[in-house]
Parts: C-alpha cells; sequence; structure tokens
C-alpha cells in the first residue's frame, strides 16, 4: 500500500485508483479514501505511470504525524475546541394517545435501580448456585434404573451402574452433594427395622462405592425407620399404634453409627422422635466420628405434599397417620421449640420440610439461629411444577429457578431439590 502511495504522488494526473491497478492491487478504495483524505481518491483522472519505479523509494515508509500531545489536546478543550462526539440520543417518543402531563414530584423512583440488565445484576440481594444444591437420589437393589410415575425424570437408580452415572452429571454441572434414600426390599422389612443398621446394607454399600469413586462427594444420608419398616412408619410402632419415642431412637443412633463407619459425611434424622439428635450425636462421637455432621429435620411438617416421595420408596404408613410426630402444619412458633432442642442437642444445619409452603417457617429459623438453614423442595413441590409445565401452564426453567430463588431468599443456604442437575445447567448456560 505505501507502494502504491508513493506511485501516485509522484505521477502528475495520476488518481489513486489507477494506481491500483497499474500496481496490480485489488483493494478497496475504501482502505485507501482515509489516508489521502474525501476527494483525493478519483477513479476517472487520466494516469500515466512510468514505466519503472524505483523500488527503494516506493518501500520507503510515509512519515506520520506525530499525535498531539495530552497539553495540545487540553488547551483545543480550553479554547473551546472540544473534539466532536456523538450526539445526544433523542428521546424515545411515546405512543399516540399517551396523555400530556406534569411529571410526578418524587424525590425516590426505585425503578431507577431495576432499569437496565446491569444495574438489576449490581443489586441483586439473593444468589443461587449449583454449590447450593443437594440433590436427592432413590437407589434400589435392581441393576436398571425404574422410572418413578408420580415423578416425572426421576428413577430409583440401580446402585452400582445407575447411581454413579447420575452422580457424574451432577458433578459435571456443579452438585457436588448428595442424599440417599433407600427402596428396602419387603422381605427385608420389620416392626423394628433391623435392617436400617446393616453395614452391608443399601445404603452403606451405595456410600462405600460412591467414596471409592468420588473421594470428595459430600454424602447426606436419611435417618429414619420408615423404608425399613413393615408397618411404614418412622418408628416402633406398640400394638396400640403409639410410635415409641425412645426405643425408636435407640434404633436411629446404631443406624447413623453404621451410616459413619461407612463413610457418610452428615446423618439426617427425619424421624422427628424427640431427642434423637443428642443421642445421635453422643453415639457417634462414641464411635469415633466426631467430624461427621447432623442436619436436623427440625421442622418437619405432616404434609400433603410428601406423597410422590413415598412412591417412590414404597413407604406409606401401614395405617394411621403421621401426625403424632411431624409438626401440625397450623403451626409458626412451635419450630422456635424444635429449633432450640436441636441446637441444643448439637446438630450442625437445620432443616425446614416442605420449603415452598413453609417461606415464613424458613426465615423464622434464619433470623433466630446463627446455623446453617437447609430447606427440602419435596416431591410434591416438584411434581407440580412439572405437571404444570408439561400441561403449557408454566414455563419450566422460569418457574423453577424463580421457586428456588424463593427458597434462597427466605433464608435457606442449601436446597434438597430434585431440580438440581437440571437447574445447574441452567445457571451454568447463563453465566457462559
Amino acid at each position: 500500500m505505501v507502494g502504491v502511495m508513493m506511485a501516485a504522488a509522484a505521477t502528475p494526473g495520476c488518481g489513486v485508483s489507477q494506481a491500483l491497478t497499474a500496481c496490480g492491487s485489488h483493494e478497496g478504495l475504501r482502505r485507501v479514501a482515509p489516508v489521502f483524505g474525501p476527494g483525493v481518491v478519483s477513479v476517472s483522472a487520466p494516469c500515466k505511470l512510468p514505466r519503472k519505479l524505483n523500488v527503494q523509494a516506493v518501500a520507503e515508509p510515509i512519515a506520520k504525524s506525530s499525535p498531539r500531545t495530552i497539553e495540545e489536546c487540553e488547551a483545543n478543550v480550553v479554547a473551546g475546541n472540544a473534539p466532536a462526539a456523538p450526539p445526544v440520543p433523542a428521546k424515545p417518543s411515546a405512543p399516540e394517545g399517551t396523555p400530556a402531563i406534569s411529571p410526578l414530584v418524587m424525590p425516590a423512583r426505585p425503578r431507577r435501580n431495576r432499569r437496565s440488565p446491569a444495574l438489576r445484576a449490581a443489586f441483586q440481594e439473593t444468589t443461587i448456585s449449583p454449590a447450593n444444591f443437594i440433590l436427592p437420589l432413590f437407589v434400589h437393589e435392581g441393576e436398571q434404573n425404574a422410572p418413578i410415575g408420580a415423578m416425572p425424570g426421576c428413577q430409583r437408580l440401580g446402585w452400582r451402574h445407575g447411581l454413579i452415572d447420575e452422580v457424574y452429571k451432577a458433578r459435571d454441572v456443579g452438585v457436588n452433594s448428595v442424599v440417599l434414600f433407600p427402596k428396602v426390599p419387603d422381605a427385608l422389612k420389620s416392626s423394628t427395622g433391623d435392617e436400617a443398621y446393616n453395614p452391608d446394607g443399601l445404603v452403606p454399600r451405595c456410600i462405600r462405592l460412591l467414596k471409592d469413586k468420588f473421594p470428595d462427594l459430600v454424602i447426606y444420608t436419611d435417618v429414619a425407620l420408615d423404608p425399613y419398616s413393615s408397618d411404614g412408619h418412622d418408628g416402633i410402632v406398640r400394638e396400640d399404634g403409639l410410635i415409641m419415642n425412645d426405643e425408636t431412637v435407640h434404633q436411629l443412633c446404631k443406624q447413623a453409627v453404621a451410616q459413619a463407619q461407612a463413610g457418610a459425611d452428615v446423618v439426617s434424622p427425619s424421624d422427628m422422635m424427640d431427642g434423637r439428635v443428642g443421642a445421635i450425636r453422643k453415639a457417634l462421637d462414641l464411635a469415633g466420628h466426631q467430624d461427621v455432621s447432623i442436619m436436623a429435620y427440625t421442622a418437619k411438617y405432616a404434609s400433603a405434599f410428601y406423597g410422590p416421595f413415598r412412591e417412590a420408596l414404597d413407604s406409606n404408613p401401614r395405617f394411621g397417620d403421621k401426625k403424632t410426630y411431624q409438626m401440625n402444619p397450623a403451626n409458626y412458633r412451635e419450630a422456635l421449640i424444635e429449633t432450640r432442642m436441636d441446637e441444643a442437642e448439637g446438630a450442625d444445619i437445620l432443616m425446614v420440610k416442605p420449603a415452598m409452603p413453609y417461606l415464613d417457617v424458613i426465615r423464622l429459623l434464619r433470623d433466630n439461629t446463627a446455623l446453617p438453614i437447609s430447606a427440602y423442595q419435596v416431591s410434591g413441590e416438584y411434581s407440580m411444577i412439572r405437571a404444570a409445565a408439561a400441561a403449557g401452564m408454566l414455563d419450566e426453567k422460569k418457574a423453577v429457578l424463580e421457586s428456588l430463588l424463593s427458597i434462597r431468599r427466605a433464608g435457606a443456604d442449601v436446597i434438597l431439590t430434585y431440580f438440581a442437575i437440571q437447574a445447574a445447567q441452567w445457571l451454568c448456560a447463563e453465566r457462559v
């Protein structure tokens, strides 16, 4: 290009376009015009180039003017010769028929902080990430995964292969915490739930397998008798139907120790027996598992939203209900009693279950303890969103992420959710 400029400058009456042609260059004139200035490039001026050019002269670079100094630029501005800048954008016009009014006089307009994506992101008070999720996993003795009719998209996982595959998927999107729920064969169930503390039972085997494959995976376990009970209750049932408290706690302690010995990081008593947190803490410590944490189901309500879960584990009560040990959905202050007991007995994490119908209780616990709060977005919550989305009533992605964000906003540090993998995928895609 320098050669073309020199050739054009050395030949009177020669336009740059002719110089380009004569020199065998087909560069667009738009690349030349800014150099020579408007009006210099001519496509019609006659041109006769010398047959031989001084190659050395053509190759010599054209001297460039030095940029102006800061002082010179500032002097121009002070003198009123500010450089040109784009004009102020025109104010968008309102639609026809918009009334002409005087603006409201108000010092505060909260919408100012919402007017652009950047501002909304800057002032967002609550965030959510895959690290906030605990993925519940249903496991069974079979080799093949089995779909759960009441929970579309969820399966009972074969403990050898399906379980490993699902954990791989979770870790790929940043979910590194799981909680295990077993589907126990009916032949192993009993009135006292002794299979719950079998060291070679389904859950201890799953824990050992997962720790062998993923040493840094955080494994939570469920401590309760209902998957192992022939009566389907969380505790031992007396002949008159009473759920026996202290005898059940004795069994739960053995169950928690068996899970800890297999490698569980966090045991999670969901039974709602009185005094079980303190008893389990003592049993773990005596067995040398001082570093194993307890996530207490502190405010677990006798909710209608557990139905799909019980189908998944075939753990429905054979008679009656669970209202004598799970909390009354009408009660709010009672959650503080459970909170103070669990905290005093050595719980490391406190849980509210279910989540969305009890956001007020999550906030109550958050405001009354310094311990981490977990919340369980239970099977009924999951299935409702899936069903509404399948019927075209909801945008599934938006509904799922909004529901999880609301649980975090209420005060939960971690959320047990069957949407963990899918939600993490969506969150990761938004950050790309």
